[in-house]
């Protein structure tokens, strides 16, 4: 697998045009997630530039697919341990665009964006859904790879992007299926506001309909599942207990 370093690149800043709601699948070309003010209301979309006009589509209504282009066999370089056992088929969507696989990257440079925001945008992985595992990283100056998150690790994880700047890096998915992005972007402008938005990115690895993605809308966080658990099963303890004394000290 030839990994190649993180891309700075510039977007051309063109007209887009209205936001298509249909539901879309996109498995080759180049899209780019970033924020922009939508009606004067910050939000994340995706910049799709695999037609003619160039067009911003809401998150919701696209499907991201890694189809069987994305193949690769993990290498036996220990720093790629983190994608599985050396040999292995895993699905990557590469850091540098390969003919016939979908190329997104995240892009700060929408025209108010840029002007608007004060040095940089938070981005935070909310949580993810789905059947493997999920890792985005880029590969360094000296070749290896920096992580940015991993849905093996503990939530919310996060990562800054300078204002005016254009990224990708490499989406990896260890298990066919598909998946569910939890994501959120918040900036704090040059008046001093703080502007936020979360959405669902939906992505499908391997064969199947990747318009099954649309049917997971909700994100099952397991670092929260025990404490909440653990709370609620403490105070049916506490209710059984409390009416058990009630009823030893009427007798």
């Amino acid at each position: 697998m030839k990994l190649l370093l993180a891309l700075l690149l510039p977007v051309a800043i063109v007209p887009a045009g209205v936001p298509p709601a249909e539901q879309v699948v996109i498995a080759d070309g180049h899209v780019d997630l970033g924020p922009r003010f939508v009606d004067g209301k910050w939000t994340i979309q995706l910049r799709d530039d695999t037609g003619d006009p160039v067009v911003w589509r809401p998150l919701e209504n696209v499907v991201l697919q890694a189809n069987d282009a994305a193949v690769v066999s993990v290498p036996a370089d220990p720093s790629y341990a983190f994608l599985g056992t050396p040999g292995a088929k895993v699905w990557v969507i590469p850091q540098v665009q390969k003919a016939g696989v979908v190329w997104p990257g995240w892009n700060t440079q929408d025209p108010d964006v840029a002007s608007r925001v004060d040095r940089e945008v938070t981005w935070k992985l909310n949580g993810v859904e789905g059947p493997g595992a999920f890792t985005l990283f880029l590969n360094s100056d000296f070749g290896k790879p920096a992580p940015v998150f991993d849905s093996r690790k503990p939530f919310p994880q996060e990562t800054g992007v300078d204002v005016n700047t254009h990224v990708h890096g490499n989406w990896t998915f260890a298990t066919p299926g598909a998946y569910l992005l939890d994501i959120t972007m918040t900036a704090k402008l040059t008046d001093g506001t703080t502007v936020t938005d979360t959405r669902p990115l939906h992505l499908h690895a391997g064969p199947g309909d990747p318009r099954e993605a649309f049917k997971t809308t909700v994100v099952v966080d397991s670092n929260d599942q025990f404490p909440w658990l653990w709370i609620a099963g403490a105070v049916v303890l506490l209710l059984v207990g409390s009416f058990a004394l009630i009823r030893r000290r009427r007798a």
